[in-house]
């Protein structure tokens, strides 16, 4: 499998009851001091003034642009080739994303292609960093900064990477973090947080998040429900303690990988320079990916599609999200990218058994 979020709660089992148990036994099951202590830590760790939790990744990044101002009439550049829920999050805020195509190799947003797609009603850009590259944010800085667009991260893949020595998530305007159970950062359950320096969209985003009250029952603006739990909150306080060790350990298995599969059939990621890769997922690039996806099967090897259908070709977007012949480099990628197994506490035997595997598909 290509993560296994078991294994990292047997890895943190003490701490992790512990933490649990402490939520239980205080009586305090919405917000309250874990929710608190989280947003401090990971704003700290972030480098970023403000993090504000909130119910998901997805909601993080709808009440992100929200908060920035974004809305209906407003374009939000993006890309096809990530998961739906970037696309389903600028939607969800009343604006139209426009997708432009991705980097042949890094399968990052292109920015080249930012500029083209500007328009009058363009309002902000959200990178996604996906996999766990950093996209080329000085490029789409200068874009943003020429244009006068918002920068919105989209950091559900990389939380921990760096680009130019600074955090993902505290380069833009604003940040969405997913704490879904597979990513580097993993609840048990769905969580999410929006990061930002700027005090006015902090507070904005803590008002969205619980139907707009700035004091209870009394809404200031038009909200909805979207808290992060404070069970969740506690497990990510004793993971994040973990995460940049557990970035590390990826780091090592994806270079191993890098070495021993270099002319094996595929192609092994490309890094960037000024970028730090936390290898989210690691993504090959083959010519015959479902034929070896299948060999590897076979080999008890759980490789996985990360993403098979863009989504200006899924049945709920397509006509609507025009792609058809503007976004090459994205739909050669579904049909080539294939993810191998990768979490820290994959053991260095696997690790040589997915090697032997991939080797030997022929």
């Amino acid at each position: 499998m290509a993560s296994n979020p078991k294994e990292q709660y047997l890895a943190h089992k003490g701490e992790i009851d512990a933490a649990v148990s402490r939520v239980l036994e205080s009586g305090w099951y919405i917000f309250g001091e874990e929710v608190v202590g989280f947003e401090k830590e990971f704003a700290e760790y972030l480098g970023a003034a403000h993090a504000v939790g909130v119910g998901s990744g997805t909601d993080a990044l709808q009440l992100a642009l929200r908060a920035c101002g974004v809305g209906p009439g407003d374009e939000v550049i993006t890309v096809a080739h990530t998961a739906v829920a970037t696309v389903a999050a600028i939607e969800s805020a009343g604006a139209t994303p426009v997708l432009v195509d991705i980097e042949a190799d890094r399968y990052c947003i292109d920015p080249g292609q930012i500029e083209s797609a500007v328009t009058e009603k363009t309002k902000a850009v959200v990178p996604v960093h996906l996999y766990g590259l950093p996209a080329d944010m000085g490029a789409i800085c200068a874009i943003a900064k020429k244009r006068n667009l918002l920068i919105i991260e989209d950091c559900a893949q990389a939380t921990g990477a760096r680009y130019g020595g600074k955090r993902v998530g505290s380069i833009g305007d604003a940040a969405a973090f997913s704490f879904y159970p597979t990513k580097n950062l993993g609840a048990l359950g769905d969580g999410g947080c929006v990061a930002t320096n700027s005090a006015e969209i902090a507070e904005k985003v803590r008002l969205l998040r619980e139907y707009g009250w700035a004091e209870r029952y009394i809404s200031r603006v038009p909200g909805t429900n979207s808290r992060l739990d404070p069970i969740q909150a506690a497990v990510l306080r004793v993971k994040l303690k973990s995460l940049d060790g557990d970035n590390a350990r990826r780091a090592n298995i994806a270079a191993r990988y890098n070495r021993e599969l270099a002319g094996a059939g595929a192609t092994v990621p490309v890094g960037r320079e000024k970028a730090e890769h936390v290898y989210h997922l690691y993504v090959l690039s083959a010519d015959r990916r479902d034929e070896m996806q299948a060999f590897l099967k076979t080999k008890g090897v759980g490789a996985l599609v990360h993403y098979p259908m863009p989504v200006h070709r899924q049945p709920a977007y397509q006509g609507r999200l025009p792609g058809e012949g503007r976004l090459a480099e994205t739909d050669a990628a579904a049909a080539r990218v294939l993810s191998l197994p990768i979490y820290p506490e994959l053991a260095d035997s696997d690790v040589t058994a997915v090697i032997r595997a991939v080797r030997e598909f022929k």
